[in-house]
């Protein structure tokens, strides 16, 4: 009887630690993904007036929006194609020129669409985003430490 209890003990541990194994980083995939809400839309227009949370600096006439954010904090990713007659210095005043370029932190969303390597490319700040163009594409992103930052100091804390 001691022998088989032993042996459902220990067949139960086994099993448990192989599907925790095996299970492990798609729980840990889904529990991260859960939490990340994507869209696209046609125009920047369209992106703004669906959701509160795009930008107001993104320009109306933007094309092709691709959007990314966490619901648990202020972390947001931009893709735009911007019109033909736009450049980085045609951005909307908001948008100012960064002096000295600086890799802000590493990104902890991340979408297909999006460059791994953006965080060493901006050079301007819209409001609380980074932002760089590639030819008429506009990156731009948000970190959740600057939002919860202007948060704060929108309180008064």
């Amino acid at each position: 009887m001691k022998t088989a209890v032993i042996l459902a003990t220990t067949g139960t541990v086994a099993a448990a630690a192989f599907l925790g194994f095996v299970a492990g980083p798609a729980v840990h995939d889904w529990y991260e993904g859960r939490h990340q809400e994507s869209a696209t839309y046609a125009t920047g227009t369209a992106a703004k007036e669906a959701r509160p949370s795009v930008p107001r600096w993104l320009p109306d006439t933007a094309r092709t929006i691709s959007y990314s954010m966490k619901t648990t904090g202020g972390d947001r990713l931009i893709k735009a194609t911007l019109p033909a007659s736009s450049t980085p210095a045609s951005l909307p005043p908001t948008c100012k020129k960064l002096d000295h370029p600086a890799a802000p932190a590493d990104l902890s969303l991340q979408a297909s669409w999006f460059p791994k390597d953006a965080r060493n490319k901006p050079t301007h700040r819209c409001d609380l985003y980074y932002a760089y163009t590639d030819g008429d594409t506009l990156y731009a992103w948000q970190l959740n430490d600057d939002w919860i930052a202007s948060n704060k100091a929108a309180a008064g804390h």
